[in-house]
This record gives structure tokens, sequence and C-alpha cells, in this order.
């Protein structure tokens, strides 16, 4: 993590915020003006900047009008008068995450400065590009002309509809056209739009002011903003609130959006690349889709194959993904024998190549020794057909990484235990900071499916099942998106 630069022409104001971070275990460098902090975002940036609004020279006003053309992400604290409205007025005009009144208290300072921090580690998160784009992997015709595809594509910024089923490979897909692209230098954004609850997706979309609703303690930019000169990818379009879909509409047809509260228009630079695995245009006839922006986002279509109109490739696929889960588990990769290699490519994988993905996942933390048979494969897959749920993603669409396959109590009762520690150290591993709060909204909404499955949709009998009270059953059916449910 970055240092907490502070920049105040105040000595004992400086000394103060140092001890008091310090103590926090965070990291600070100061500075006496704003002339020296400009100076030194030349070579280095920081996490967080606090500022002085009144300094000889330039003052804390004009350096965060200079930071912010530089990086709008960075989070600002200015620090004023207690009676210097104005001034915290134009702070937040040029973007301040919060202003400090002097004389103000140590611990209210040092606990604002952790919400900045938080939001800027956020914000690195979700702009934080990887180094390299995985792999498409494939030989197999139908995706020779995926290929194809996205080298005609490679000059444009033409929005493009990526479909087709889920575990396909859209957002690998998604991530090479941009990558291809003339803004593959610029960040590249991705959102799920089925995996934000509703009340919730247009603030992620768009952002939103300070005190826009309850909670909402600063100003916080939305994933356009995010993408600014990049690339803004929509996963399960399909599935978008239709009240949102005329907001995208209107992004998409003027180039301007406003933050939830807010009364300014923002300017939005961005290619939109959409995906679903829906039918967007039964949706549209059934009055779930706008058919305008239909029609907006289907400029380019690109239709993914399945895993079962590409069988030839389960071979390379499989090979590829179990180097990549011992190298995320530090050990020696596991090898297929040719016959249980034959036996895959024979499978239908509904979960297409994320499922395939999974089973390698599996494979590498269950299966004994080197040299993998059919006999050394989960049971579901060897003793006939396997159940639709068997093998693929148990929690909710969107994950950022496939999550293993749950594996029977006969099979392997602490399996899903090993299986989970596999996941979490892939997401780990990849620096996302929310892996908590992910891994946990996919446990809850596996153990509230299955559990109206057993209960045929009876969600107060399934509340019963799980130990659970009945307005909170109710409450994450609704949070998690769930279908299905009924309360009799």
């Amino acid at each position: 993590m970055k240092p907490i630069w502070i920049v105040d022409d105040d000595a004992s104001i400086r000394w103060v915020l140092e001890k008091a971070l310090a103590r926090e275990s965070l990291e600070t460098r100061s500075f006496a003006n704003a002339q020296d902090a400009l100076a030194a975002f030349e070579h280095d940036t920081p996490q967080v900047l606090v500022s002085d609004i009144r300094m000889p020279g330039e003052s804390g006003i004009e350096l965060l009008q200079a930071v912010k053309a530089r990086h709008p992400g960075l989070p600002v604290i200015i620090i004023t008068a207690f009676s210097d409205l104005d001034s915290a007025v134009a702070s937040f005009q040029g973007g301040a995450f919060d202003y400090l009144a002097k004389p103000f208290d140590i611990d209210k300072a040092v606990a604002l400065i952790r919400r900045a921090l938080e939001e800027s580690l956020r914000e690195a998160s979700v702009e934080a590009a990887p180094a390299e784009t995985p792999e498409i992997l494939g030989h197999a015709p139908a995706m020779q002309e995926v290929f194809r595809a996205i080298g005609r594509l490679s000059q444009s910024n033409v929005t493009v509809l990526i479909t087709g089923e889920s575990g396909t490979g859209k957002e690998l897909v998604a991530r090479a056209l941009h990558k291809h692209s003339p803004r593959a230098a610029q960040p590249f954004i991705a959102l799920n739009t089925a995996a934000i609850p509703k009340d919730l997706l247009e603030s992620e979309l768009f952002g939103h002011e300070r005190g826009a609703f309850t909670g909402a303690q600063a100003m916080r930019r939305g994933r356009f903003e995010q993408a600014e000169n990049g690339t803004l990818f929509l996963d399960e379009i399909g599935d978008m609130p239709f009240d949102l879909q005329t907001r995208l509409l209107r992004v998409l047809s003027d180039g301007h959006f406003y933050r939830v509260g807010g009364h300014q228009p923002v300017k939005a630079n961005v290619r939109v690349i959409a995906a679903t695995h829906q039918n967007l245009e039964q949706r549209v006839r059934d009055g779930l889709f706008r058919e305008d922006l239909y029609h907006r986002l289907n400029v380019i279509r690109l239709r993914l194959p399945s895993l079962r109109e590409r069988s030839d490739d389960i071979p390379i696929l499989a090979r590829h993904f179990l180097v990549q889960s011992a190298r995320q588990l530090g050990v020696e990769p596991k090898r297929l024998s040719e016959p249980a290699m034959r036996f895959l490519a024979g499978l239908e994988l509904p979960g297409n190549v994320r499922q395939l993905e999974n089973l390698c996942n599996w494979i590498t933390v269950m299966a004994p020794g080197q040299t993998v048979e059919v006999k050394d494969l989960p049971r579901d897959l060897t003793q006939g057909s396997p159940a639709p749920s068997t093998l693929q993603d148990p929690g909710l669409a969107g994950a950022p990484a496939p999550v293993p396959a749950a594996v029977s109590a006969a099979a392997a009762p602490d399996g899903w235990i090993a299986l989970l520690e596999l996941q979490a150290a892939g997401m780990l591993g990849a620096g996302q900071m929310d892996v908590m709060d992910t891994l946990g909204r996919q446990f809850e909404s596996a153990l509230i499916k299955t559990a109206l499955k057993h209960t045929h949709g009876r969600k107060n009998d399934a509340a019963i099942r799980l130990g659970i009270g009945r307005n909170t059953i109710t409450r994450k059916i609704v949070e998690l998106g769930i279908d299905g449910a009924r309360d009799e």
C-alpha cells in the first residue's frame, strides 16, 4: 500500500497527523507546500492526499484541481477553517473526498482518512487490469471464427454484444477485444449486472454524490467514470432492471450521465461491450428489455460456441486448467490418462468451459496420484449423467473467478472445504478486495437454493430446515435475487 501524503505549511499539523497515522501503522509522507507535492507526483503517487486549503503559493484547491486532472480516482481530503463555508463548497465542486474543519478531533480525522483509504483501495481493485489477458484457447473451427472476429474488430470502437451460454468465456473475449483495441492502455472495467442488488446497481454504474442516500458519506465514482477512455464490460445485460435500461440508453445515445443525487452532467468517453446468455429478442417481445436499447447494443454481435460445439478443444483446455490449478496450489500438475481424456471429451458439459475448469480444480485437489484414471473422476460423472448442479458454479452469476464444484459427502466428506480454500487463494492472489463478501453471498445463495428445492419452493419450510428466521430468508431471497420461492 502506498503512503498517505500530508500537505500543510503548518509543521504542527503535519506532526500531529504523522504521529496519529503512525499509531495506526499507516505510512505517511509530508510536504510544506503544494509545489513540492506536485513535483513528487512526477515520480510517485499516494494512496490518499490530505491538504490544507490555504498555503503560501498554490492553494489546496489549486492542488486538488491539478491532482484530479491527472488522477481522478485519488481521494483528496481538504483541511479548511471551521467557518470557511465557501472553501468547503469549492472543495466538493473540485472533487474532494471530504473536508476536515479546523480545529479537528484527531480520532475523527484518522477515521475520515481510513474511509478515504478504503475508497482508494476499492478504486485500485476495480481499475487494476491484469498484466496479461488470460488465454483464449481453441483449435475448433467455431473458435477460429471468434478469433477472426476479434481481429476484424481490433481497431474499432464499435459497441459489441457477446452472446452464448453461461461459462463459454464471454468476459475473456471482452478483455481480448479491449486488449487489441485503440483503448488498450486505458482501464477495462467489468460489472455483472445480475450480481448487484437492484437498489445499488444505479450507484454502482453511475456513482453518487455525497448525501445522495443514507450511507453516502462521500462522492463516489461509478463504473462509467472508472472506465473513462477505456472499456466497460456489462455482463448479464439481459438482467438489467427496466428503469436502469433507460439511463444506459441515454449514455449510449448522447455520452452523458448524472451521478445519483447529482445535477451536473458527466461526460463519458467509454466503449461498451455487453454480454448475455439470454435471448434478448424474446425479452424484448416479453416487454422485459427495451427494444431501442437492444438495437443500440446489437451493433456487432459475437456468438460464442458452447463446449458441445467444440469438443475437440476439451483436451487442450483440460491440460491448461490442470497446469493453472496446480500453479495456484504450488503442486505438480496432474495428468489425465488417455481413457480419462477420451471420457471427458465425450461428456456433455452444460456448464461449458467454466464447468471444465471447475472439474480440473477438483481433480487437482481430490484425485489420488499424478495420473488420473476414469475411476478417479467424481462419481456423478462416472456413474450416470450428472445432475444440473454438478460441477457448476453453485453461487451467483458473474463471480470474479470460477467456483470449484461441490463434492458429494460420500465421495469426499471434507472436499468442499479444500475447494473453498483453493477458490479463496485464487481470488486473494488476484488482488481482489471483497473476497469474504463474494464467497459469503455465493455460500448463502447455494444453501437457500438447495433448501428451496427440498421444500419445493416453500420458503418458510426452507427457513426451518436451515435454522434461520422467516424474515431472514425473505430478506436474503430478495438480496441475492433468488427465484422460485413461495410463502406456502
